[in-house]
């Protein structure tokens, strides 16, 4: 039992150690500002980005450090997710990309403020938040589409890995949005495999797939390596 000089005193003894390591804390917060944020990385394009974003209330719906509202993706990292040329894609025509799904307003903007957009978007993502957002408990392994051990198969088209392996997976490596690719070509024959990537919907209709407007080059050099994964 403390007499009330002791409680006294170790109240205050309390109050002071734990204020120390509040300050303690504080100050090594503070110090690591400059390290973890990445100022130096800062440009035109960033800066045009950020005021699009602030322009067009993105935060209104999408989250970004975790502030923001949560009606639509976090978007922290979403460029390591999902990569440029996709981002690119989909920030012209959010429900092409994702037909009869997505809500996104279509922003008319041009190509030159997508571009801004996403360097914005890219800066975010190389913030050091410690490892915020962490991946869900449950979430399936994939790697994401801007990392270079993304797909491995031999003579893999650039677009597919710039593109389609954010919804794809072939090796156990891509996103899983859509089916894995491994032995797509002994489900699907060659004409199948092109009227896929021609038009989706008429294959299957009400697909989540999008009709990405392939050029028939790139169509063929897609079909050309899928026929290969048996």
């Amino acid at each position: 039992m403390l007499t009330k000089s002791q409680a006294r005193l170790f109240f205050l003894g309390g109050t002071l150690f734990f204020s120390l390591i509040f300050i303690a804390l504080t100050v090594d917060s503070l110090n690591q500002v400059d390290e973890r944020q990445n100022t130096h990385l800062l440009t035109d394009s960033v800066a045009r980005g950020k005021m699009i974003w602030d322009s067009e209330n993105c935060m209104g719906c999408h989250t970004i450090l975790g502030e923001g509202a949560y009606y639509a993706p976090e978007l922290t990292q979403v460029v390591a997710r999902r990569g440029h040329e996709w981002l690119r894609i989909f920030l012209k025509d959010p429900e092409a990309m994702f037909p009869g799904q997505r809500r996104m307003v279509k922003y008319e903007w041009t190509p030159e403020q997508i571009e801004d957009v996403i360097a914005f978007l890219e800066w975010i993502g190389k913030i050091d938040t410690n490892g915020f957002p962490p991946e869900p408990d449950m979430a399936p392994a994939t790697v994401t589409a801007s990392l270079p051990a993304a797909g491995g198969a031999a003579g893999r088209p650039e677009y597919f890995g710039k593109v389609c392996i954010a919804c794809h997976a072939v090796g156990g490596e891509g996103g899983n949005v859509g089916p894995a690719l491994d032995g797509v070509a002994g489900r699907f024959t060659r004409d199948e495999l092109d009227r896929w990537l021609s038009d989706p919907t008429s294959v299957k209709p009400g697909t989540a797939m999008p009709n990405l407007a392939l050029s028939d080059a790139t169509r063929n050099e897609l079909v050309a390596w899928l026929t290969t994964l048996k």
